[in-house]
């Protein structure tokens, strides 16, 4: 019964730590979290509606689709990001660093940057 539970034990670190190091992996990822998003679909509650990452990789879509970066996903909406790339080691959609802006008060969907 106690070898039992000490292999259990064992197995159950080995499995924590595998997940522990694909998190820190995907964390250090170079390429920052991005969607493709209509720019013409903004709704004030919602945000902007994600679209096909084909658009956002031809000069010919049927949508005025661009790269949004950072924000939450919610269903297929996006909110609380930027269209400005986060630099590198900026930490990429934590929300925090440099590149990210923010809706608010004059900070609608026609702003030039972030």
């Amino acid at each position: 019964m106690e070898n039992t539970r000490r292999r259990l034990r064992s197995g159950t670190v080995v499995l924590g730590g595998m997940g522990l190091l694909a998190a820190a992996l995907t964390a250090c990822s170079s390429e920052p979290d991005k969607r493709c998003v209509d720019r013409g679909s903004y709704n004030f509650a919602k945000g902007y509606k994600v679209v096909s990452d084909k658009n956002c990789k031809t000069t010919k879509a049927a949508v005025n689709a661009d790269w949004y970066y950072g924000g939450k996903k919610q269903g297929s909406w996006v909110d609380g990001g930027s269209f400005t790339r986060p630099r590198r080691g900026s930490g990429g959609s934590s929300g925090g660093g440099h590149g990210v802006h923010r809706g608010g008060f004059g900070g609608g969907h026609h702003s030039s940057g972030g």
